[in-house]
Parts: structure tokens; sequence; C-alpha cells
């Protein structure tokens, strides 16, 4: 007797309603004689596997006032790109192709098996014949023990999120260059992978993957370590109107979790949004995979901003160390108390 087969996914109207909406505006771009492109991301693996990440998309052309590292660029534009579902992708890693495909919004997000040496390497990736772009992922050996998840909206960059007219123009409407960096947070996390060398940097942050690019300019131009991005998609999924940037947290530091068993993390966020309830959970769930949580405490004003502060747990009973500070400086100093970062 033959099985059954499993029943159909429910897709939500308005996610087809948005798959269509993009597919008439590339039909468009295309009109126009615009070709697809890849957006490659940096990435994170073991010594056997990469996880890849990158997005195939039609941007527009930018004018020559807005190339470069140092161009004045306003955020509407990084939203202005078509993305391109379902697009086919190569992925070369290590000499070896691997064809792999977009998903409903273009993001790639995939894992290839790899054979690597530990630390920054090197993959390209290509869509549509041409030319490869070439991005890196950090190789967690497996001797290392420490890495650092740091969260990025009013912990690494002020955004004062999710009040929606802030977040609005701030996400649209000002200059990238505008945005200013949390204090002390690019020489505390400098100082973390300093002290443990080989560690892996994760930036898990609930923006959207549009603003990858100008967030990569920003992370190096306040002198922030590299590291993996992981973003997420603010459009429908197939069950809910909009994505959860709750959940969008809770699986990746889960899974960062399975991937590496040998590491523990150090945890870093803002108590402006949910991370002191995701670190919280996640610290009850796997006690012996974290080093410590660092919360930057938002100022008053940037409070008001961002819609207020989420009640802070009682962490007094908590067995890993858990410390609560203004600003970068401060939780280093923080820490160092602690004795999870060495005096000078």
């Amino acid at each position: 007797m033959s099985a059954e087969p499993a029943p159909r996914t429910k897709v939500l109207w308005i996610a087809r309603l948005e798959y269509r909406f993009h597919a008439w505006r590339e039909r468009r771009a295309r009109a126009r004689g615009n070709r697809a492109s890849i957006s490659a991301y940096p990435g994170y693996g073991s010594e056997e596997w990469v996880r890849v990440l990158g997005r195939v998309l039609i941007v527009p052309p930018l004018p020559t006032k807005f190339r470069g590292e140092y161009a004045n660029v306003r955020g509407w534009r990084s939203f202005a790109s078509v993305p391109v579902g379902y697009a086919q992708v190569t992925v070369t890693v290590d000499g070896v192709s691997h064809d792999v495909v977009a998903d409903r919004g273009g993001v790639v997000d995939t894992v290839l098996p790899a054979r690597l040496a530990p630390g920054w390497q090197p993959i390209t990736m290509s869509v549509e014949g041409s030319e490869p772009v070439e991005t890196r992922v950090f190789i967690v050996g497996a001797d290392v023990r420490f890495g650092v998840v740091s969260d990025v909206d009013d912990t690494v960059m002020v955004t004062a999120l999710p009040r929606p007219f802030v977040a609005a123009w701030n996400s649209f409407v000002l200059d990238e260059h505008a945005r200013q960096p949390v204090p002390g947070m690019a020489v505390l996390l400098e100082r973390l992978v300093r002290d443990h060398p080989g560690s892996p940097v994760i930036y898990l942050s609930t923006g959207a993957w549009n603003v990858a690019p100008t967030l990569q300019r920003f992370l190096r131009r306040h002198l922030y370590p590299p590291g993996a991005l992981l973003l997420t998609d603010w459009g429908p999924t197939h069950d809910r109107w909009f994505r959860s940037g709750k959940v969008h947290k809770e699986e990746n530091l889960r899974r960062l979790a399975r991937e590496f068993p040998h590491v523990k993390w150090m945890l870093i966020g803002d108590d402006g949004q949910h991370d002191d309830d995701l670190y919280t959970a996640f610290t009850s769930e796997f006690p012996d995979r974290v080093t410590a949580v660092a919360i930057r405490r938002l100022s008053p004003a940037e409070a008001v901003l961002a819609g207020g502060r989420t009640s802070v747990n009682d962490h007094s009973a908590v067995a890993v160390p858990w410390v609560s500070e203004s600003d970068g400086a401060e939780l280093l100093d923080r820490l160092t108390e602690a004795g999870v970062v060495d005096a000078d």
C-alpha cells in the first residue's frame, strides 16, 4: 500500500502577493536591461562544512557620488533593489563548485561540505553567468572554546528601534554616515577577540538583509572585529504577516549551540528589545554553552525613542556572570571584575 502524500503547506495569501509583486518588479527591471547579481555576505563554518550567506538582487545603478566606502548613501537605497526569488547560484569553496537555489526572497542560506583550515577563508558566489563575487567564511577550529554573539541595534549601533516613525527615519531617510556607534563597544569586542585568538564573532540582528552592505561598511568604519552576519527578511512568511525577530534570534542561538557544542558563547545585547529574555532562556536551556552575558542599558533618551526598556530578569542565581552597564567601556570593566576578561 502506497504512503499517503504529505499535506501541502498552506501559504498565506500576503506571502503569495509579495512574491508576485517582486516577480513583476523583476520583469520590469530585466526589460530595462538590468541583470541579477549576488550580494555575498560573510559566513562561518567548521573544518568540515560552511554556512554560506548571500542574496540575489537586481540593483539599480548608483550615481557616481553614491559609490565607494565613504559615499553618503541614504537608507532607502538599501531597499530599492529587487530580490530575485528561486535563482540558481554557483558557490565555489576550495575549488569545488556547488549549485544552490535561493529562497523566495532571493536569500541564499545553505550549508555545504568543505575541508578548510581554521580562520577566515575565501569563497566565491555567482549567478546567471556573472563574474564570481568573493566573500569570506570564518572557520571555527575544533580546539576553539570561546565565541561572541552580539546584537546590532542599540548594542553596537545607536538606532532607537522599534518606535515605528523613528525606525523608518533611521532606516530609510538618515544618511548612513550619520549612524553612531555605541561608545566603547568596538573596543570591548576587539578585546574579547584579542584575548581568545581564533574565536568566532556572530552579529545576530533582527535587521533586514537589505541593510547588510550598509552594516558591513559601518562595522569596518568603526573598527568592529569582522564576523558573520545573521539577519532576516522583513516580509511575510508562509504562515505569518511578518517574520518574528525574536524567533529568528532563538532559532539561530540554538543552531549555534548544536553546530559548535565545544564553544561557550559570550552573549551581548541591550535592554531595549528582547535580548534579556532571549539570553535568559538560552542560558537556562544551555547553561554549559554560555561564558557570560553583557547587557547594555539604554540611556533615558534612547529608551524613550525605543519605546521603553524591557523588564530585566533577576539573575542573582544564574551560574554564569551577568553584567549590565550603559556603554562598552563600563561593560568591559564589569567583565574584568567578573574574571571573564583578563586584566591588563
